[in-house]
């Protein structure tokens, strides 16, 4: 189960397609227990969120807090992902500079970022070859293209 929220002041484009594909994805990953956010915000929050706990003074694009990080909490009939934060203006300014739909950008990274909540990483190319390859499965498997 998860939950989609728009915490700035813009209207967020095809929220209902995004609503659509993730339900696949998480039918796709098998986790259909799990429990996630994906929350919409504006570039000055995602800098401050980025300052404050990654100790990152700049803005980016997409910052996911996996819970299942702490050994501590386990749950026994359902996954506590954590929370996907997307800035929304960067998501749209990096589908023109990709050239493709806002969409397809959106999607991207919440898939990005739910890939991070599940532990897949990007520090080693191996590890990146392997999570930006599940991504783009998932988003084509959809028919999310370029």
């Amino acid at each position: 189960m998860f939950e989609i929220f728009n915490e700035t002041d813009k209207e967020i484009i095809e929220i209902d397609k995004l609503q659509k594909y993730m339900e696949f994805v998480v039918k796709k990953l098998e986790i259909e227990t799990a429990i996630f956010n994906i929350i919409f915000v504006s570039n000055e929050e995602i800098h401050r969120i980025n300052k404050e706990y990654r100790k990152v003074d700049r803005v980016t694009d997409v910052i996911s807090f996996a819970l299942e990080d702490n050994p501590d909490i386990v749950y026994e009939d359902f996954r506590l992902l954590g929370d996907i934060y997307i800035a929304v203006d960067i998501a749209y300014d990096q589908a023109i500079e990709y050239n493709h739909s806002r969409k397809r950008e959106v999607c991207f990274l919440a898939t990005h970022g739910l890939l991070h909540l599940l532990g897949y990483d990007h520090m080693t190319e191996e590890e990146e070859k392997e999570m930006f390859g599940k991504q783009e499965e998932l988003l084509k498997e959809y028919g999310i293209n370029r």
